[in-house]
């Protein structure tokens, strides 16, 4: 029973933990605030057709939570740099350690603090937030991107399902047709199989099902060649718009086990650069929810000290060092984009390499 009790939290983690939980949110609410407001000054021409229930329930519940959670880190480095630094200021840390706390105990409520926070990015980032993303990435589409709508595609060539493969010279998704369609049938490195249609219409009320429009089927055999053409078939083709057309952040309105899926299925298709911007997200999420961790360690280790400068010398040096971060990070995520890496060292090389700089911070912090 007496060891149960060592284990348990006592009253100064509680401390830190709702000093450190008090202000994340507190910053979080601010900043959220200032960032609707500049949106919507950006944005005002274009969203003045909308109405004001469009406004809040289709678009500003939804990118809330979006952004909320993309800054959750920087949110959680700022909480920690401002109340440390704070306690540092009134001599609490110092008190904290003349009663034999060290600063490796004094990390625990801190790092429980942060891992609740990337706990709660990373569920929220694969499961909830993509579902409000839905009604935000339409919103935007049809309100403040409009331009930047894909409504159509050019010769895609795609593998449909083992030894199958589709060849579409341009698809329009306003009427759901590609055209100049061609489907080849390979078995062991020979063609078995070659169908050509003019057009191919697909059904949307029947996945997989694709109306060919004047079509020709020739099948290859060993001593001969039949020939079947006509004006309309109706074939199952493994297949549909979704694989090779892409809105404009697609992306962020799937779920983490539908990006995963998603990529697996398009790269045994052979769908390589369009597959660029999900292995991002997917990866990216993960990622960023361990930088919480990584930057809770930094803020620490640079405001428990007590400085001259007070207060602002360790904001300076702690916001130099997150934006610092962020900017390395989107570096990192452009080479992902152009193909120069990985998407997964793209998204994980930044926290790679800050976490010596996490560490040699620790050793340097007071003890």
């Amino acid at each position: 029973m007496a060891l149960g009790r060592k284990r348990l939290l006592k009253r100064i983690d509680w401390y830190i933990i709702g000093k450190f939980m008090g202000t994340f949110f507190l910053c979080v609410g601010l900043s959220i605030a200032i960032m609707v407001v500049f949106d919507y000054n950006e944005h005002i021409e274009r969203l003045k057709d909308a109405t004001l229930r469009q406004l809040i329930f289709e678009y500003y519940l939804n990118f809330i939570p979006y952004y909320t959670n993309m800054f959750s880190s920087l949110f959680a480095f700022l909480a920690v740099i401002f109340f440390t630094s704070k306690m540092a200021e009134n001599s609490e840390i110092i008190a904290m350690f003349s009663t034999g706390l060290s600063f490796k105990r004094m990390l625990v409520p801190y790092i429980i603090s942060a891992c609740l926070i990337s706990g709660m990015s990373l569920v929220l980032s694969a499961y909830f937030i993509p579902k409000g993303s839905i009604k935000r990435v339409a919103f935007e589409n049809r309100t403040t991107q409009k331009s930047k709508v894909k409504q159509s595609v050019r010769n895609m060539q795609l593998e449909v399902s083992n030894g199958v493969i589709a060849y579409i010279e341009s698809y329009q998704d306003y009427n759901k047709t590609a055209y100049k369609f061609c489907l080849d049938s390979i078995d062991n490195k020979r063609l078995v199989s070659h169908l050509t249609a003019r057009t191919a219409v697909y059904d949307t009320l029947h996945q997989y099902h694709w109306i060919l429009k004047n079509y020709m089927i020739r099948n290859l055999g060993n001593d001969r060649e039949e020939v079947f053409q006509g004006m309309e078939l109706d074939s199952v083709i493994m297949m549909e718009p979704s694989d090779f057309m892409t809105v404009r952040g697609q992306q962020e309105t799937m779920t983490s086990a539908e990006l995963r899926n998603y990529i697996k299925k398009q790269k045994q298709r052979g769908v390589g650069a369009a597959l660029r911007d999900f292995e991002i997200e997917y990866h990216k999420r993960i990622a960023m929810a361990f930088t919480s961790i990584i930057l809770t360690f930094i803020g620490v280790s640079l405001s428990s000290r007590k400085r001259k400068g007070g207060m602002g010398l360790h904001l300076g040096l702690g916001i130099g060092l997150c934006f610092s971060y962020i900017l390395f990070q989107e570096v990192s995520s452009t080479f992902a984009i152009s193909g120069a890496m990985s998407a997964f060292w793209a998204e994980w090389l930044p926290n790679l390499l800050y976490v010596p700089v996490a560490a040699y911070l620790y050793v340097k912090a007071p003890k």
